[in-house]
């Protein structure tokens, strides 16, 4: 058990079911009344953010996320397969629980599965991948200097916007958090 006053960023709890996530804290001691503790929250496995008080003596059970590196295989329709590469198990995991930016994932890649009590609830992918670059229209010589951007379709469907001197066969970094180019990768 955990108390309000106990309170740090980063420190999960139990909130009536649901696992939530301290994002921000600030204890307060107003001039009259009681001492407080103001927090803002996220929902763990929703996402949701919301800010409430808490009295610092209220008391929650704590919530252990755990996190594991797995490598992501293949997929099979709506499950997609990750393998834990101690065991060599493969789990297989829905399309639902994953988000945007596991488009940029390639197979092999390893990335964190997140669960509580055994049910897989997130999946982090890399925050930057190497990919390379497997349609575009060509570029030409003179369009280095202006910041236009073309589409590119990379390695694993995904598309991205990158400069006019890319050209098929590059290998490009990207940010999976925003899906954007951010430079040539060494070959």
């Amino acid at each position: 058990m955990i108390s309000a006053g106990e309170f740090r960023n980063g420190i999960t709890f139990d909130m009536e079911g649901k696992v939530m996530q301290v994002v921000e804290f600030q204890h307060v001691k107003p001039g009259k009344g009681a001492a407080f503790v103001r927090v803002k929250m996220k929902n763990v496995i929703t996402g949701g953010v919301t800010e409430t008080s808490f009295n610092p003596t209220a008391k929650f059970p704590t919530a252990y996320v755990e996190r594991k590196k797995m490598e992501y295989s293949y997929n099979d329709g709506e499950l997609y397969y990750f393998m834990n590469s101690e065991t060599y198990e493969l789990e297989p995991i829905e399309a639902s629980v994953l988000d945007d930016s596991f488009k940029f994932v390639k197979e092999n890649d390893v990335c964190t599965i997140m669960s509580y009590k055994g049910k897989v609830f997130g999946v982090e992918v890399p925050n930057f991948v190497d990919l390379v670059v497997t349609a575009t229209e060509p570029g030409f010589a003179g369009n280095t200097a202006t910041n236009t951007l073309k589409p590119a379709t990379v390695e694993t469907g995904a598309e991205v916007k990158v400069p006019l001197f890319i050209n098929e066969g590059d290998k490009i970094q990207i940010d999976t958090r925003t899906g954007e180019y951010l430079s040539r990768s060494k070959a």
